[in-house]
């Protein structure tokens, strides 16, 4: 099968298209022919090692997952023999984690990690809703604790996560803020914010509206500023992936870091978030969108063997919502 290999952290062009033996599902996993994959901020941190503290898990001197990519939708082609919920021909989508492979023909993922595809939507929307649904769905659901009529500010609203941020804000009752770029500002304010905040031209935090919570997921400013544009009681949701930073050895993680320090010494709550694949958030995400109130967004598409390109496009901050791979 063709698949995009790594064997040394570096830019883009570390990237190869390859034939790679296909793989053969365990008893507890499925074998999917993969339709579509979608590019995450993860994906360009783990194909340059960064921050270099990751390289601890990820692999010290080269990739230990050879074959790049995370979120994938597609068919469900044969199943082990300890698999009960999914059979062969099932569409299906899910997010592999740290194991990474889904930018390839074929993957094998656990049962658990997989859910079904929601009908309404093509395999380039459903592959781009993993691990931005869970990330979103889990920093306002599950840890920001939104309830109706709560005061929410997403700082980074116009990209993968963010743009599902701002639609389950306002699915789970709140009145929502976005902060954007120019060129973002009618996208926010399309997809249900009640507010949109253009940071070239306002700053949120130095402004005098006050939120019940902040979800940041930029990773661009201190703690303080952060802070300051929440209520006294409000909860900070630091998600914020950065961008690459010429590998330092904590990069965003450094903020997170901070803000786990401070937690215990004020009012306000400061909690981290970061997303693991669940089953059950799959089926929660795909209830939102069978509901109407999700749709996922998707800026530009690419074939398989131009994954370096998408990934230099994501890299430079350019794209909008998500980019996702055809396949």
């Amino acid at each position: 099968m063709k698949a995009i290999v790594q064997d040394r952290y570096g830019p883009p062009e570390t990237l190869a298209l390859a034939e790679v033996a296909a793989p053969t599902p365990a008893p507890d996993e499925v074998l999917v022919r993969v339709q579509a994959a979608s590019l995450n901020a993860y994906d360009w941190h783990a194909m340059r090692g960064d921050p270099r503290l990751a390289r601890l898990s990820m692999g010290r001197t080269r990739p230990r997952a050879r074959i790049r990519g995370r979120d994938f939708a597609g068919r469900v082609e044969a199943v082990g023999a300890k698999v009960r919920q999914v059979r062969p021909g099932d569409a299906v989508f899910g997010d592999l984690g740290d194991a990474n492979g889904a930018f390839a023909e074929y993957v094998c993922v656990p049962e658990t990690s997989t859910a079904a595809m929601p009908a309404s939507l093509t395999p380039q929307q459903a592959a781009a809703l993993p691990l931005a649904g869970v990330t979103a769905l889990m920093g306002l659901r599950d840890v920001g604790r939104v309830q109706p009529g709560h005061r929410v500010l997403v700082n980074g609203a116009s990209g993968g996560v963010g743009t599902l941020a701002v639609q389950l804000g306002k699915a789970l009752g709140a009145t929502v803020t976005g902060v954007c770029s120019t060129r973002n500002v009618d996208l926010v304010r399309s997809l249900g914010a009640d507010h949109v905040v253009d940071y070239r031209q306002d700053d949120f935090a130095h402004g005098t509206d006050r939120h019940d919570v902040v979800f940041d997921l930029v990773g661009n400013r201190p703690l303080s500023e952060l802070r300051r544009a929440l209520t006294p009681t409000g909860t900070l949701v630091l998600s914020g992936g950065g961008v690459y930073d010429g590998g330092r050895v904590l990069g965003p993680v450094w903020l997170i870091a901070r803000g786990r320090l401070l937690a215990p010494l004020v009012r306000q709550r400061i909690v981290t978030l970061a997303a693991t694949p669940s089953r059950p958030h799959l089926h929660a995400l795909r209830g939102y969108v069978d509901a109407g109130h999700l749709t996922p967004v998707i800026d530009r598409t690419y074939p398989l063997h131009e994954v370096p390109v998408a990934l230099r496009y994501l890299e430079g901050e350019h794209a909008r919502a998500k980019v996702v791979i055809t396949i």
